[in-house]
């Protein structure tokens, strides 16, 4: 398939199989369409406004819940829970950009090893196989941020020229064998992303569109396009808050994340930024950074919901710009933590056992009145790279008391750990319903 110049890709022609479950279905046909400076998605003949989130559940339940705020498509990273995923957007009316499962050099890869490349092609073939005649297949990111590598010096290098080539094979497999769905690579935005793209097509000249991941940078996103000056369109697959890279850090190397609030207002802001609110011209749309919990420097850097289901402000912002309107219940916001009524940016050291003084800001745009609850953690010991698995931290004992609430203002005393080292302390503040705002604090106790 030409990646552009084209106004319809074929005439579709429903096709009934039995797929997996044994049930009859239509498989999808998906075409981007091109006009004048425009492009657009249609999906079985009709146009499809993209509004989407990538998936962190593997379940029913969380889908369901995306349906509901509005969302009408989600992206993967793999294959792993895709039978369940699928089954359940072709139930609630949902559309998934299909990522597979192709691995990184920057996790140890060797795309020098032509017979590993070979089975993994084989690999992706039957995965592309198993799954292309499934009515809720919206298309196919080949690979997540391949251009991801990071050299000695901590800044961002090209990849072995190989990765590229293995890629080409798998989108020549995919136009060759399922040519009623579209094909990207989502790169990540680093310092060489202009070169990495260009590298890229050079080997898939035939790519269907371009994809970006980006979250501070997010609005950047839209000018580089412009400088490449490549005639095809391209969606933005991974969209969030400031990135842990992107915030500032501890004199000790720990990263300050933004409280909840602060979270979803930025959200907001670099979406109409970027055009995400109204996409337009090569933007075919985006999806939002994740649907789901995630542990990342934090267990609440990333998520737009919380380890145990709970739902953040961002999660109505985003469900205000799908549906034109907020939820009935919207979840609170938390706007900041302090500790002995200083910032995180102040480099908290206490000395074991001191006493601490906290005061979180969190309020609801009801004026229900919430409920506080604190957690004390120790610091993430292996920092992972490119989103990678990160195991949680330790929960440490909080020897606290009771936390007093006057208005927005959540106050707490508490003991320092008698033990020296990097912790963070957690608030999490519910308003009974479902919603829940979250903020921390990250501090150091220095041995006596």
């Amino acid at each position: 398939m030409k990646p552009f110049g084209r106004l319809f890709l074929t005439i579709f022609l429903p096709v009934f199989l039995f797929f997996n479950t044994g049930f009859a279905v239509a498989a999808s046909k998906v075409e981007i369409l091109h006009w004048g400076d425009d492009w657009s998605i249609e999906v079985d003949g009709q146009p499809f406004e993209l509004k989407g989130a990538g998936m962190g559940y593997s379940d029913e339940a969380g889908i369901a819940i995306l349906a509901k705020a509005g969302g009408n498509a989600f992206r993967t990273w793999g294959t792993e829970h895709l039978d369940v995923q699928l089954a359940a957007a072709e139930r609630h009316g949902l559309k998934v950009l299909v990522g597979l499962d192709m691995q990184k050099q920057l996790q140890g890869f060797d795309y020098n090893d032509s017979a590993a490349v070979a089975a993994q092609l084989a690999m992706l073939k039957a995965s592309i196989d198993r799954y292309k005649s499934h009515p809720s297949l919206l298309g196919w990111i080949i690979a997540n941020e391949p251009n991801l590598m990071i050299g000695a010096d901590g800044g961002a290098v090209q990849p072995n020229p190989k990765v590229y080539a293995a890629m080409g094979d798998v989108l020549d497999y995919i136009h060759e064998h399922d040519p009623d769905h579209p094909a990207t690579v989502a790169f990540a935005f680093t310092g060489t992303l202009a070169d990495d793209v260009n590298l890229a097509l050079k080997s898939m000249p035939t790519l269907d569109f371009l994809s970006f991941q980006a979250y501070g940078a997010l609005p950047a996103i839209a000018p580089l396009v412009e400088e490449l000056a490549v005639e095809l369109p391209y969606m933005v697959t991974e969209f969030g808050p400031l990135g842990h890279w992107e915030m500032p850090a501890t004199q000790w190397g720990r990263e300050i994340e933004e409280a909840s609030g602060a979270k979803a207002a930025g959200l907001v802001d670099r979406m109409y930024q970027a055009g995400l609110n109204n996409p337009e011209g090569q933007l075919l749309g985006g999806f939002a950074f994740l649907w789901g919990h995630k542990q990342e420097r934090t267990p609440t850097w990333y998520g737009l919901f919380t380890e145990d289901g709970g739902r953040t402000a961002a999660v109505d912002e985003l469900t205000r710009l799908w549906t034109g309107q907020y939820s009935e219940q919207r979840a609170p916001s938390a706007w900041g933590l302090r500790l002995n009524e200083l910032q995180a940016t102040e480099n908290i050291v206490l000395a074991p056992g001191e006493s601490v003084h906290a005061r979180l800001q969190a309020s609801d745009p009801e004026g229900d009145s919430l409920s506080i609850r604190w957690q004390l953690m120790h610091e993430v010991q292996a920092r992972s790279h490119g989103g990678h698995f990160e195991a949680e931290p330790d929960a440490v004992r909080l020897d606290a008391g009771k936390t007093t609430s006057v208005g927005d203002v959540h106050e707490m005393m508490l003991r320092a750990p008698l033990q020296p080292g990097e912790y963070r302390l957690y608030a999490w503040a519910q308003d009974g319903s479902g919603g829940v705002a979250t903020a921390n604090f990250p501090f150091l106790v220095a041995a006596p």
